[in-house]
């Protein structure tokens, strides 16, 4: 099978709408195997970093994404 991620360039949302934002992320999760918040890991695209971490994360190799 396939795996599916979603790679993100957000930020830490402290806004009224945040709880909004949660919800939100909470159910794009339920869909994916793997969602990569650029928030979270202090790296954002077009950072090879972020790329880098993805393809370890999903365990495969760039020819195979």
């Amino acid at each position: 099978g396939f795996k599916t991620c979603v790679l993100t360039n957000n930020w830490v949302d402290d806004s009224a709408g945040r709880l909004f934002t949660a919800a939100l992320m909470n159910l794009l999760r339920r869909h994916f195997d793997l969602v990569i918040e650029s928030c979270r890991l202090g790296a954002r695209k077009p950072d090879p970093e972020i790329y880098a971490y993805a393809l370890d994360a999903l365990e495969a190799k760039p020819q195979e994404v």
